[in-house]
């Protein structure tokens, strides 16, 4: 125990209840103590024999209440029911034990498998904190499941004689679930089941399950696709009453509802998309109105003229939150009679708009800005790929107006990266499928010209609405910020940027700035040093994850990575609820209504936030997915790679062709016994001194490819490693890393 400073302790005078309060203090701060008389009664400003006999008739008292024990002669420690109580979420490791998350408490609270009580991932719990290490961190016990987590486990059925167990997916339920066989005779070996766990009696070796849905063989590419979904608690198809409910929606429009619209049927306009869109929400007009200056249409899809607040079809939106993007399927957020049909922007044919009217000239002076329902007609339907191809070669239907927007585009993107915006370009891995969804091959998309366009115009459009809506100027003159649904981003924390730092200087790059907009400008002189290394990949995933997490609210913070001091989402209400939200708001406040309920909206911006991060790790696992497949294949085949992660039990490689990311255990390297030197973060072989660190070219085998865990395994091959051993003495070196083949 620390020893207090003169100032803390009480007066030598201190009354009998001040000094009970003192020593209760003590045992409640350092709960896994022992506290001799003598101690507690000089803590308590009590050294005197005076003071040991008052301590020691506290010491009594709190003993006769059941608060303390003696465990020794004349030592005493809290009960264990008077120990530091705490209520939290469990969050399961792959071991078995268990960290609980509490509200309000810095650390989570570690609990060894062996006093986890049958807790289970997710479960609320009750936990009593045992011991607190150096570090001030609690180990506890639980002593108590508070509810029952209803999160459901997808895994793989294995039918004995007389019972069922289920192999859970997820490392977070590392025991296998009982299913009654009796009650459910019809579940088959090997099939890929959902379930949720109904109990875990005390002595039993595990949880028993109910049955929620069977998904198919293990295997097959739609089972797979729907586990993923099912793991992640996403629907995969709506419920009759909502598709009925689409159907039933009058797409039809009236000359009535024309005339009440902005009429842009006469000027260009075309939509760039990918080339396997079948929802198109967006699509741009362009008109020349003198020399210099140009009027430029964004055109989002009206689908708050179809879907009202609080209908059947709104109320299944915000439960969704967003479409969800899969390796080879859309599951959508709006039924596909809305985001494929009637609030899609299809080529030759008139569509209702909510659109952001600009008129620019070549220095991007906005002269005239204009918000309102419109009327639009597509004259064309280009792909990224058709688009890039009229800007390169200046050549092609609507050229002229395309490199008009291509030119404006470019000019708003130079200005936005002059004014601090962060140059993130990661590469989006893609996966060439057969007809049965099996990965033939990897490729990554680039981003061209074509893609920053589109990207340019609806980033205008975003801030533009967000600033119209957020600001309002009085009859005074005075400006006053009206409820809004922004699109907020953070500045970096000073610890993830520390962490950050540390990182990439195992690669030989120094990062000096530390705050404000000095870390975007060197960021982007840091990825401009890495394009084309071999930790490019590495580097611009741990810059992405030291970054703040973008996130949904009425309180606007500004978008430190766009630079924006106003930002929203406004240009993808098909696929995004809370762009419905601020097609809601803008009419409202273009109508000069009241201002919206900001708790309602900020509800709302809260559960959007949270469906977008669940969404995002869906779309992660079936990426990982495709990819163990992918390698499946190749099980013994020899690759080209690059180390990009260490721990003190293996190493990371992504491959150099795929990026294909899997782990090499220490022990699975023939030649030597390695370790894992932490602080100068390294392997190294203990009789050889080879050393091996991040960014090192490497050769690996395909060892194990487990597709129900998502899980590569690879043997770094040490007749492959192309850094050489360092001479005996010889530290690690800080190097630049090789530069990749070009792909």
């Amino acid at each position: 125990m620390k020893k207090q400073s003169q100032k803390n302790r009480p007066a030598r005078g201190a009354k009998n209840t001040d000094r009970a309060a003192v020593i209760l203090s003590l045992f409640r701060e350092f709960p896994n103590n022992k506290f001799s008389l003598k101690h507690l009664a000089s803590a308590s400003g009590g050294a005197t024999k005076e003071g040991r006999r008052e301590t020691f008739e506290i010491l009594g008292r709190l003993h006769d209440e059941g608060i303390v024990e003696e465990c020794a002669r004349e030592k005493y420690r809290l009960t264990h029911k008077h120990l530091p109580h705490f209520e939290g979420i469990a969050d399961m490791t792959a071991s078995g034990s268990i960290y609980v998350r509490v509200e309000g408490e810095e650390n989570d609270i570690f609990v060894n498998q062996r006093n986890t009580a049958n807790a289970l991932n997710g479960d609320r719990v009750e936990v009593v904190a045992i011991h607190r290490g150096r570090d001030g961190k609690f180990e506890g016990e639980i002593t108590r499941i508070v509810e029952r987590s209803r999160k459901p486990y997808v895994g793989v059925a294995e039918v004995g004689a007389h019972q069922i167990f289920v192999r859970a997916d997820s490392r977070r339920m590392p025991m296998d679930i009982y299913l009654s066989k009796k009650q459910y005779p019809d579940v088959k070996d090997g099939e890929k089941v959902v379930v949720r766990i109904a109990d875990w009696a005390e002595g039993s070796k595990s949880p028993v399950g109910e049955l929620v849905e069977r998904l198919g063989m293990a295997g097959n590419n739609d089972t797979e696709m729907h586990a993923i979904l099912a793991e992640y608690e996403l629907p995969y198809r709506f419920d009759p009453e909502i598709e009925q409910a689409a159907e039933a929606i009058d797409g039809s429009i009236t000359a009535k509802e024309i005339a009440a619209r902005r009429d842009f049927r006469q000027v260009t306009t075309f939509t760039v998309d990918p080339a396997d869109a079948k929802d198109f929400d967006d699509a741009l007009s362009v008109r020349r109105v003198r020399d210099g200056v140009w009027e430029i249409g964004v055109h989002i899809a009206d689908v708050t003229h179809y879907v009202r607040p609080q209908s059947t079809i709104d109320d299944e939106a915000v439960e969704r939150g967003t479409s969800v993007y899969l390796v080879d399927r859309t599951v959508p957020m709006l039924p596909e009679r809305l985001s494929n049909e009637l609030c899609s922007l299809r080529p030759h044919e008139t569509s209702l708009c909510f659109s952001a009217v600009f008129t620019l000239n070549e220095n991007l002076d906005i002269l005239e800005e204009w918000f309102g329902r419109t009327v639009i007609y597509s004259d064309r339907r280009f792909t990224y790929a058709e688009a890039q191809e009229v800007i390169e070669t200046g050549r092609g239907d609507y050229a002229e107006e395309i490199l008009t927007l291509n030119r404006l585009a470019q000019a708003l993107r130079r200005q936005r990266f002059k004014n601090g915006a962060i140059s993130f370009d990661r590469e989006e891995v893609k996966f060439k499928l057969d007809e049965t969804g099996k990965p033939l091959g990897v490729y990554f998309k680039e981003q061209k010209e074509s893609n920053q366009m589109i990207e340019e115009f609806m980033l205008l459009a975003n801030r533009r609405v967000a600033e119209f809506c957020g600001k309002r100027k009085t009859d005074k003159g005075r400006t006053v910020e009206r409820p809004m649904v922004y699109r907020v981003h953070d500045s970096p924390s000073e610890e993830k940027l520390d962490r950050f730092r540390q990182f990439i200087l195992r690669f030989g790059h120094i990062f000096k700035a530390t705050k404000g907009r000095a870390i975007a400008k060197e960021l982007n002189k840091l990825f401009a040093q890495i394009k084309g290394t071999t930790e490019e990949n590495a580097v611009s995933t741990m810059a992405v994850r030291s970054m703040a997490k973008a996130y949904y609210t009425t309180d606007n913070i500004g978008h430190y990575g766009l630079a924006f001091p106003y930002y929203t989402h406004f240009t993808s209400p098909i696929r995004r609820y809370p762009d419905m939200m601020v097609h809601r708001l803008l009419a409202r406040y273009l109508a000069d209504g009241k201002a919206a309920d900001k708790a309602m909206l900020e509800d709302l911006c809260f559960r959007a936030s949270e469906r977008e991060v669940i969404a995002a790790e869906a779309e992660r696992a079936s990426i990982k997915y495709k990819m163990v497949e992918f390698m499946k294949e190749r099980i013994g085949e020899e690759f080209e790679g690059h180390i990009s992660g260490l721990t003190e039990w293996g190493i990371y490689v992504e491959l150099d062709e795929t990026h294909i990311e899997g782990m090499s255990f220490l022990r699975d390297i023939d030649g030597d016994f390695f370790q894992f030197d932490e602080a100068n973060y390294q392997i190294i072989g203990r009789s050889t001194g080879r050393r091996m660190t991040l960014g090192d070219a490497v050769r690996i085998r395909v060892k194990r490819a487990d597709l129900q865990k998502r899980q590569l395994d690879f043997e770094v091959l040490l007749d492959g490693l192309r850094t050489p051993a360092p001479a005996e003495g010889q530290g690690p070196q800080v190097r630049r890393s090789n530069r990749r083949k070009n792909r």
